[in-house]
């Protein structure tokens, strides 16, 4: 196939994904440049096997997947077909991107990433890079390096990436959670749960939190005790146990998934959750008094640093994962009686939300690209 389309100025790929906090980010990415300019056309590059490719032909857009895996650290013998998968990956990627023709590759972070930028730079394809942690990843600071432009949630992200490229934009949300339409009755009712009743969310993120899920369980029964309600969102591998563990108690909802997150955030008084990048931009927007409890394996610990940015105005509570079994029940119960330190973690959080993240980076993205 010709390359003549080359720099067409409407074609884009968007690379990464792995967990939802990187596909969420990509979609909504994805919709902004479409609504700025309805002619783009825009492939996403993921992994095989991972969640973004049944995610991202859910949201309407095409994906194609590469064989890439990351550098696994509890096992050091499954990485020894690594290298292989990396050199397969790139003529997979050469492949896919020579075909497509991109005007400009955008990675999000997540294993595809690398290949697809690396190999974008050297073809001269303009690259932007978007970094949601206020740590920033290893891949994404070498490309940082030859990247056009760099979007990052925070300040003080010159310590990882050349300075002169860096645009503060925020993190973007999923636009349901922007524009949220449902009432606090339908939601609770959604769920089966009562409007009236103080409700907790708990939530690990796409793939669940072992730490949090263990912690919850084992005192599942402080919850009905103080007249408290439980929207519990496991992840997969701990859904059957939970499904069991809360037969007869009328005040849980539990399930591995989340499809409509803005209900679940509606119809809770109180979340708690990982500090991943994504899960803390939406609970800024929707100014939601959170109890955080960093992934302790996060690259650099970058999910405490996340969660003491937050701590330090005030913001949210946080609670180790090696201390959950013990403090994170009592703590979430403290303050779901506590209304006036509700009030002060609700109006803080709500501070520091960014609704137009998005938007931001479509227009940098488009603007260059011209």
């Amino acid at each position: 196939m010709s390359t003549s389309n080359q720099h067409s100025g409407k074609r884009i790929i968007i690379a990464g994904g792995g967990t939802g906090g990187h596909i969420f980010p990509a979609i909504a990415i994805a919709n902004a440049l479409k609504k700025a300019d309805p002619s783009i056309e825009i492939l996403f590059i993921g992994a095989k096997g991972k969640m973004e490719m049944e995610k991202v032909p859910q949201a309407g857009y095409t994906i194609k997947g590469i064989d890439i895996a990351g550098f696994n650290r509890s096992s050091l013998l499954k990485n020894i077909g690594l290298p292989f998968k990396l050199i397969k990956s790139f003529f997979q990627v050469r492949k896919i991107v020579n075909e497509f023709g991109p005007a400009a590759a955008i990675g999000v972070g997540g294993y595809s990433t690398f290949p697809v930028l690396k190999y974008a730079q050297a073809k001269g394809i303009p690259t932007f890079i978007h970094e949601s942690n206020s740590f920033a990843g290893k891949s994404n600071m070498m490309l940082g390096k030859n990247a056009t432009k760099i979007f990052v949630a925070t300040d003080g992200m010159e310590k990882f990436f050349p300075a002169a490229k860096l645009q503060i934009t925020g993190n973007p949300v999923r636009e349901a959670i922007v524009q949220q339409h449902v009432t606090r009755e339908e939601a609770s009712r959604s769920f089966g749960l009562d409007p009236a009743k103080e409700t907790v969310l708990v939530t690990g993120g796409s793939l669940g939190a072992k730490g949090i899920n263990e912690a919850i369980d084992a005192e599942l029964e402080a919850f009905a005790q103080n007249n408290v309600q439980l929207i519990w969102q496991t992840g997969k591998p701990y859904a059957a146990k939970a499904a069991a563990r809360v037969k007869g108690f009328d005040n849980v909802w539990t399930d591995a998934f989340i499809t409509k997150m803005e209900n679940a955030y509606a119809a809770a008084d109180i979340v708690v959750s990982r500090s991943g990048a994504m899960a803390i931009a939406e609970l800024c927007v929707q100014k939601k008094p959170a109890v955080f409890v960093p992934y302790p394996f996060s690259a650099e610990d970058h999910q405490t640093v996340n969660a003491k940015h937050l701590v330090d105005k005030d913001a949210g509570l946080l609670v180790k994962d090696s201390e959950a079994r013990e403090k994170l029940v009592p703590t979430v119960i403290a303050l779901a009686k506590n209304e006036a330190q509700q009030r002060e973690l609700q109006q803080n959080i709500g501070k520091l939300a960014v609704t137009n993240a998005d938007q931001q980076i479509a227009t940098t993205i488009l603007e260059a690209i011209k």
